[in-house]
């Protein structure tokens, strides 16, 4: 496709990268927009439209190009016959690879999406990808354990990323060791969540926290 060519879109996840390879050491700001672009070989002034809310619009990009990449690199069936735990674990350390090396990028852009006026988004962003890493993992779930499922693993991935940030043992083995207590906690939950479930046969979640919410009259 000729540069010409590219929508917005698809010139934020092309641009996003390198936005944030120039983050580390310049922020998010215009100066790494400008660097960027030249470097693609794009007219500043079309790279400024394709972000139009500064920093939270570059990063944003930048996690939505690695949702990409874990889509691309998964998306053909590479999971299957793993374990549900191993595929959120490969899918978790794709992730944490796809950032290595730019840990400094890193820690300003959570530092901006933690700002008040940007948490609405930075929740909407992990849930987003929350539920890519659950597809891809083969959940199905569209009852309350869509919901729970993914609002754990969102808790799991930005805690990772806390320790991942700090972590100076050789090949991130402390990241690796916190990731996999946080998966198998998770995983002792879930088991534990089905067993109690189970065993109260005709018991409705959904129309439960109907009631709690619209009580009867």
């Amino acid at each position: 496709m000729a540069q010409d060519d590219r929508t917005l879109d698809e010139l934020r996840l092309d641009l996003a990268p390198e936005i944030a390879r120039v983050a580390v050491f310049d922020g998010w700001g215009d100066q790494a927009l400008e660097q960027a672009a030249a470097k693609a070989g794009v007219d500043l002034a079309v790279a400024r439209l394709a972000f139009p809310g500064g920093a939270m619009d570059m990063i944003a990009a930048w996690i939505a190009s690695t949702d990409a990449r874990m889509q691309a690199a998964f998306s053909g069936g590479q999971l299957t016959g793993f374990k549900i735990r191993d595929r959120i674990r490969t899918l978790l350390q794709f992730r944490l690879d796809a950032v290595a090396g730019q840990e400094e990028a890193l820690r300003r852009a959570l530092a901006i999406q933690a700002m008040p006026q940007n948490l609405g988004r930075t929740m909407k962003l992990g849930w987003n990808s929350a539920d890519q890493m659950w597809r891809l993992a083969g959940d199905t779930a569209t009852d309350y354990n869509h919901y729970t499922k993914r609002a754990l693993l969102a808790g799991i991935y930005t805690a990772t990323l806390a320790v991942f940030l700090d972590d100076t043992s050789e090949g991130k083995a402390e990241t690796r060791a916190f990731l996999d207590r946080r998966i198998e906690g998770v995983m002792k939950f879930e088991k534990a969540k089905a067993r109690v479930f189970r065993d109260r046969e005709g018991f409705d979640v959904a129309r439960f926290l109907g009631r709690l919410r619209y009580p009867a009259r």
